[in-house]
């Protein structure tokens, strides 16, 4: 049993007596509020409070970020009762997480803090050489980012800081959506990024989400090895994650769609910075839209890629989410060359490996069981090593990839 802390002068949070404290000690990071002692004390706590969490016998389970209106009402922050939240600490987590990626990756650019997984709860941070996007999530560390970018600094050498306040998870948590520079100087136009053999564009100041899918990286590989001289569609390219890869694997041709044109103008000087310029074309429009044009015009891909955005945000909407990933599968199929290949992604937390597995498996075989095709799972893909999964998190494990030969 670990005594509660004497030497640190904090606000107590309990849990309620039917509560179970084991998954805590075991290793899962949240407490959600129907969980938790929240009396008037509790709920006038400011948001982003650094509390004690104890059992309901009163015994310390650890240092804990109490958001009283928020469902997670508690992110676990460090087990030692004594630990104190300031920039050593914060260089302690980034030092650690920064070991692994230097080992793993021979340029700094990846994911350097991947939220609890990395010790920081609700904290993204993405590198791209001297500048890093952080995007603090939760309360906590919007309260914290002081000690938490002057660590970042200290630990890596970034000479900008970009704060990027965009997304559903800040406004779950009560935080604004003012994003901008917070340390350094403003980059100097997007970032090129080598990946898989091609430069990509990085807008790290008004892009989607920090500017790049670093989680992709290894998928986006696989989809090159299937490429050689093949013709490839690329849905939902953002700024042509798959198609500059799969054109730096030996691609004949890439169409990459997408509905934002920034997006495609970034593609487009991507593949033009890597020699593929006349092999590479764009067409902006609705993914459901374009798909369904295509396949009206008899147009016929060695590869397709669909990428989409989360359909699944939440538990609630997981049923739509499904359907979703089902008619991308549906629209898409038909379009591959037979014995050519289909890869469809997920990034939704809330639809698990096998749901989303069933959803596009019924959705191949809608479109193209008439014709005597069927689908063969060939490979299963998810994050990088740079998005490590906690084992008693299964959200951060969001990512799913999956390719099939039809």
């Amino acid at each position: 049993m670990i005594a509660p802390s004497k030497s640190v002068d904090r606000p107590v949070v309990r849990l309620k007596p039917k509560s179970k404290p084991q998954a805590l000690r075991h290793g899962f990071p949240w407490v959600f509020a129907n969980e938790l002692v929240t009396d008037r004390r509790t709920r006038n706590m400011d948001a982003g409070t650094i509390a004690l969490l104890e059992d309901s016998e009163r015994r310390t389970l650890g240092v804990v970020a109490v958001t009283p209106e928020s469902k997670i009402i508690c992110r676990m922050l460090d087990r030692d009762p004594e630990a104190v939240i300031d920039q050593a600490w914060f260089e302690a987590r980034i030092a650690r997480a920064l070991a692994m990626r230097e080992r793993l990756y021979d340029a700094p650019f990846y994911r350097l803090i991947h939220a609890e997984s990395d010790g920081l709860p609700g904290v993204v941070i993405d590198r791209f050489g001297d500048v890093a996007v952080i995007q603090p999530n939760a309360a906590w560390a919007e309260m914290r980012f002081e000690p938490l970018a002057a660590a970042l600094i200290e630990v890596t050498g970034v000479k900008s800081v970009v704060k990027n306040a965009a997304g559903r998870a800040r406004s779950l948590e009560g935080l604004d959506d003012v994003s901008g520079v917070t340390h350094g100087a403003v980059p100097d136009g997007p970032v090129p990024v080598m990946m898989n053999g091609a430069t990509y564009l990085a807008d790290v100041m008004g892009g989607q989400k920090t500017g790049l899918y670093f989680d992709q990286r290894l998928n986006h590989a696989f989809a090159a090895s299937l490429s050689k001289g093949a013709r490839v569609l690329d849905v939902f390219s953002h700024v042509g994650g798959f198609s500059l890869a799969a054109l730096a694997g030996g691609a004949a041709s890439a169409l990459a769609v997408d509905g934002s044109e920034a997006a495609l103008e970034l593609a487009t000087k991507g593949a033009e910075l890597g020699g593929f310029g006349d092999q590479f074309a764009t067409r902006k429009g609705d993914a459901f839209d374009v798909l369904t044009a295509l396949a009206e015009e008899g147009a016929q891909f060695d590869v397709v890629i669909c990428d989409p955005p989360a359909f699944a945000p939440s538990k609630r909407a997981a049923e739509a989410g499904l359907r979703a990933y089902e008619r991308i599968a549906r629209l898409a199929a038909p379009l591959v060359a037979d014995g050519g290949y289909l890869g469809l992604c997920s990034c939704s937390h809330a639809v698990d490996l096998a749901r989303f597995r069933n959803a596009s498996a019924r959705g191949i075989g809608r479109a193209i069981g008439s014709d005597g095709r069927r689908g063969q799972l060939i490979h299963t893909g998810f994050g990088g090593p740079d998005h490590p999964l906690l084992p008693q998190l299964a959200e951060s494990g969001y990512l799913k990839a999956l390719f099939f030969r039809l």
